[in-house]
């Protein structure tokens, strides 16, 4: 059963994920700059063609073991954010107290060891940028916050990897399970609902799900419509260019400061799981946005206990 309604989640996530980040990304004539986006969390796809048959790195799909039957990165293990969040039934459901947070250290040590994600290896994570939820930044968000310090994505994605002439195969290898320990989880860029809530004011809020979504629509079993009070539009998919690949730091700034938002804010970005909005901070924090937090359990969580607006 606990197999059976995470599979029927990530369904869900996948379809509304075909209909509502499907985005041609910002056009070129459009763009302040036409310099590639560099930082820290983020590599091309032409190191992941020199570096992928490395021995110490480590190709993670994490569009999940679905996709990787059809087709993924050569050596490639596979694995999705529910399968290292607390979405096991014994959590509730999407919106409950519970549901969909890092777990504790020992829960976590247990799940990232037997995807062979060893702290000492240089690990990869592949997902989809325009045609899909960055599944790769949340995991990679929820590994810099269990202290894994060589953890990338991939600069446009699965799609721009396998462009560049990555071998692939069909199926996912098999993880060599490793020894992990995790001693605690660093909230430096993780927001709570209930330290949300109490200190709301002090925060820009950044929306970044479909103006559909943010309009009212419901679509992924949320309790109720809306965003969040007085929080800002600003899609995910604003962050790429045609293509898939991140604008530059130079656009990243612009769109932020018409926005009404400057470095010396804090800001929290939220999506509906916090899976979009992974990847909006880990972007904002290598474009220099220090005070960035990704609210973990997101919209799910939020239109249960909090006000909305339409």
């Amino acid at each position: 059963m606990k197999k059976m309604r995470a599979l029927f989640l990530t369904a869900v996530l996948l379809a509304g994920c075909l209909a509502g980040c499907g985005s041609k990304g910002v056009p070129e004539e459009e763009l302040v700059s036409d310099a590639a986006f560099e930082g820290a969390y983020l590599v091309t796809a032409d190191y992941v063609k020199e570096h992928a048959a490395d021995e110490n790195v480590l190709l993670v799909d994490c569009r999940g073991a679905d996709k990787a039957k059809k087709e993924t990165l050569e050596g490639a293990v596979a694995t999705t954010w529910q399968e290292i969040r607390t979405c096991e039934e014994s959590y509730g459901k999407e919106g409950d107290e519970g549901w969909g947070k890092i777990p504790e250290p020992s829960e976590l040590s247990k799940k990232l060891g037997g995807l062979g994600m060893s702290k000492d290896k240089e690990i990869i994570l592949l997902g989809e940028t325009l045609d899909g939820w960055g599944d790769d930044a949340t995991v990679l968000w929820e590994l810099a916050a269990a202290g894994y310090d060589n953890v990338k994505m991939v600069d446009g994605g699965y799609s721009a990897a396998k462009a560049a002439g990555v071998p692939t195969q069909k199926g996912a290898s098999e993880p060599e399970p490793a020894d992990v320990t995790i001693d605690a989880i660093d909230n430096t860029h993780v927001m709570g609902t209930e330290e949300l809530q109490a200190h709301y004011d002090e925060y820009k809020i950044l929306d970044v799900r479909t103006e559909e979504e943010y309009k009212g629509a419901v679509k992924y079993h949320e309790a109720k419509g809306g965003h969040l009070p007085g929080a800002i539009f600003m899609p995910y998919t604003e962050l790429f260019r045609e293509g898939g690949t991140l604008r530059s730091q130079a656009d990243i700034e612009k769109m932020m400061t018409d926005a009404g938002i400057s470095k010396d804010d804090k800001i929290v970005a939220y999506c509906t799981g916090g899976i979009r909005s992974a990847y909006m901070q880990l972007v904002l924090e290598m474009a220099g946005y220090e005070n960035t937090w990704n609210y973990d359990q997101s919209f799910w969580r939020w239109a249960v206990v909090g006000e909305v607006e339409k």
